[in-house]
């Protein structure tokens, strides 16, 4: 009998300026079940792409800062070019654990889910692992609104680690989305419009100054992004404003089953 074959999985790392920490980044993530390593630099004004290269990492440079949505616009692309059949997002600056990919991408390898989310708020809290308490306010009023709007029940919609099936990033717009940090958000409500399963699993993070950050304002200004993105949402769904940016792509059409003629039968018509 023969051996199932592995899927191949793609891990993407969306770079700006991470040159402290994206080798050990590199270093953590297990090997053994990663096929490649894809890195796409936003820019950076210090040593990432240098270490990168060091690394022998599949490396894209952008030839200017186009953000964080627009960075994982280019791994996205560039992932399902290489052939992946999973892709896992792992962010450079180390804050999430690399070795628990694993478990991360166990739902999807044995199809109990299209999506995995790598959640902050299912294990320790995440305020002793260094969390600002207003962040994690802000996670659990934005995460309990989605849930509302989305009709699930997560525990937290704002973590950078995910991995995607290959027919998710198929199927979903995300070329359509914002090149700025809503991304993130944008890329969850057409998952769900789409009808694709989500799944969660627990992982640690870790908070330290090189660690990426953003700050008070930036996060305010990011929280008021998702409300109004929950509420455009809200107008598609009760269709009293349809939007492209949320129409899966599956579902604008639908394949027609052969009929079941054979080709004596088909010889034997006459065409007028």
């Amino acid at each position: 009998m023969s051996e199932t074959k592995r899927p191949k999985v793609v891990v993407i790392m969306p770079a700006y300026n991470a040159a402290k920490t994206l080798k050990m980044t590199y270093m953590e993530l297990p090997h053994d079940v990663v096929d490649v390593v894809l890195l796409v630099d936003d820019g950076s004004s210090d040593e990432t792409v240098e270490i990168a290269r060091q690394l022998n990492l599949e490396l894209f440079i952008h030839n200017r800062n186009y953000g964080y949505g627009g960075n994982q616009k280019t791994c996205y692309a560039e992932a399902l070019r290489a052939g992946a059949d999973i892709v896992v997002m792992v962010h450079p600056d180390y804050q999430y654990d690399p070795g628990c990919l694993p478990r991360v991408i166990e739902p999807v390898e044995r199809g109990a889910a299209d999506v995995v989310l790598g959640s902050r708020l299912m294990g320790v809290a995440p305020t002793k692992q260094g969390m600002p308490w207003w962040k994690y306010l802000g996670n659990r009023l934005l995460t309990r609104v989605e849930n509302a709007a989305f009709g699930l029940k997560l525990s937290e919609y704002h973590t950078g680690y995910r991995a995607f099936s290959r027919q998710v990033l198929e199927t979903v717009n995300y070329q359509m989305n914002s090149d700025q940090f809503i991304f993130d958000q944008e890329v969850i409500a057409q998952i769900v419009e789409a009808g694709f399963r989500i799944s969660e699993v627990s992982v640690p993070t870790r908070y330290f100054p090189e660690a990426s950050s953003a700050s008070f304002v930036d996060s305010s200004r990011y929280g008021l992004g998702i409300l109004w993105l929950v509420f455009r949402y809200t107008l598609h769904k009760s269709r009293l404003l349809p939007q492209k940016k949320f129409q899966s792509l599956r579902r604008r059409y639908t394949k027609m089953e052969k009929a079941a003629r054979s080709p004596a039968a088909l010889g034997d018509e006459k065409l007028y």
